[in-house]
């Protein structure tokens, strides 16, 4: 298994390479189409990365992948599956894929909201259709007994 190279971007400036050992590849049978062979061959490719132990992410990086893929984590370690082709070789390379896509997505420092302040037109839209609602719900009620 080859080192898993993740491109530069905003994050990570010189791109990534995950080295081969912090890998983990697990096979199983996978589901999908396959005809005969379905039963008998292992073509889906669970790869796994450890997060907090790998040596491919400096400080801030590990933590900035920490908290964006808190949801997917099992612990520390980020798990992809890939089944959707009928060789191993073709999951593989989908599985790498994913998971470079993902780390890099993950990798990518959040931009502060800036705060703005509604336009004169949108301030105006707003109250005539407060307005008109207060208008409709007097309409419904019961007419006053002079």
């Amino acid at each position: 298994m080859d080192d898993l190279v993740v491109p530069s971007g905003p994050g990570a400036p010189r791109g990534l390479i995950v080295p081969a050992e912090d890998l983990t590849e697990r096979f199983s049978r996978s589901s999908g189409p396959g005809g005969q062979g379905v039963n008998t061959t292992d073509s889906r490719v669970q790869l796994s990365l450890d997060v907090a132990t790998t040596s491919a992410l400096t400080d801030l990086q590990r933590e900035r992948v920490l908290r964006q893929l808190a949801a997917r984590l099992t612990g520390t370690v980020l798990t992809v599956t890939a089944e959707e082709h009928r060789s191993q070789r073709r999951n593989r390379a989908a599985a790498r894929d994913r998971l470079a896509a993902l780390l890099r997505e993950a990798l990518v420092p959040q931009t502060p909201r800036r705060a703005t302040r509604p336009t004169r037109g949108s301030q105006r839209r707003r109250l005539e259709a407060k307005r008109q609602r207060s208008v409709t719900k007097r309409d419904r009620q019961r007419p006053a007994a002079d």
